[in-house]
């Protein structure tokens, strides 16, 4: 399949056009709403799907095959926002606040960016590793924790651990209820194996799909709520939102292919590297910097990124990823 029939597939995907739907009926101001409880159900369900999933994988691949690449997908994570805070800074003209902030934001990782990747290769027939989301659960807490860091000015030693936004950021970012439930459940599926991915395969993999759907269709309507607010945040944050995540995605292709991940698996590095978090960083960042402007971080990640991605950013990675290991 070539670079563009790749990306007539992926528009064309339920995921992708159940996302379109929602920003359409954002846009048209349609009383469609989710409610709250259900947007959380829905995503409690999506995080311990892929940890399970995940975990039962890395149980069949074995530890020692896993460690590499999951090491590199960490040190990868935490170092996205060391970069990315000086641009925002010195071109964006961010305050160090709402710098740290957004970099905080694109070194972490969107789980949904991760299951619409994982979905574009099924439907291409791509194989891939399927311990991958070992790499969505280490990525989501050293992102965080550096661009806080940075946001409460480490470099010019203001960060301290007794500030108490600083230590609820720390925690939220290893105890928060996504990386909670990624890593939990993820533990669950490597003790319990192919045994237990029997027991409950019939809902965690037969209704996967529509759940991700319905899913999508909340984020749209999220996402086209949010697009007025473009407006605010300027022609540089919206050419960061997308010049970013090629250059991260990217630099996870190519990691991914230097520890020997196959076409698959580096391609689901690079969307990782790609993806801006819009659930488990807003939530500490919120706590730990109060004075960061959240249109910004919000409006970046998805109004600007997640779509970008989940539309051509996936067959982008896929593509140089077959390059590399042509």
């Amino acid at each position: 399949m070539d670079f563009f029939s790749a990306i007539q597939s992926n528009l064309l995907s339920p995921a992708v056009l159940f996302f379109v739907l929602g920003i359409f009926a954002a846009v048209t101001k349609s009383d469609l709403k989710f409610p709250e409880s259900l947007y959380s159900t829905l995503t409690i369900y999506l995080l311990i799907a892929i940890g399970f999933k995940g975990g039962v994988a890395i149980n069949e691949a074995g530890i020692g095959v896993v460690w590499l690449p999951a090491a590199a997908a960490m040190t990868l994570g935490g170092l996205i926002p060391l970069w990315t805070y000086p641009v925002l800074r010195h071109f964006g003209k961010f305050s160090i606040a709402d710098a740290g902030a957004i970099a905080a934001h694109y070194g972490s990782v969107s789980a949904v960016t991760f299951i619409a990747a994982t979905n574009f290769l099924k439907s291409i027939n791509q194989p891939y590793e399927t311990y991958a989301s070992a790499f969505l659960a280490v990525m989501e807490s050293p992102a965080i924790i550096v661009g806080v860091m940075l946001g409460k000015g480490a470099l010019g030693g203001k960060f301290s651990l007794s500030d108490q936004g600083v230590r609820h950021a720390l925690r939220d970012s290893v105890l928060g209820k996504g990386v909670l439930l990624l890593i939990g459940s993820m533990i669950i599926g490597a003790l319990s194996g192919k045994g237990g991915m029997a027991s409950v395969e019939g809902f965690f993999v037969m209704p996967f799909q529509g759940v991700l759907a319905l899913f999508l269709l909340e984020m749209g309507m999220v996402a086209g709520r949010r697009l007025g607010d473009l407006k605010k945040v300027g022609f540089f944050l919206l050419l960061f939102g997308i010049s970013a995540p090629i250059l991260h995605g990217s630099a996870g292709v190519l990691l991914g292919h230097l520890v020997g991940l196959s076409t698959g698996g580096a391609t689901l590095m690079g969307v990782l590297s790609a993806s801006a978090s819009y659930i488990a960083a807003p939530a500490a960042v919120r706590l730990s910097l109060p004075e960061a402007n959240p249109t910004f971080s919000l409006t970046a990640a998805l109004a600007i990124t997640f779509p970008f991605n989940i539309t051509f950013g996936i067959p982008l990675f896929h593509e140089l990823a077959k390059h590399l290991h042509v």
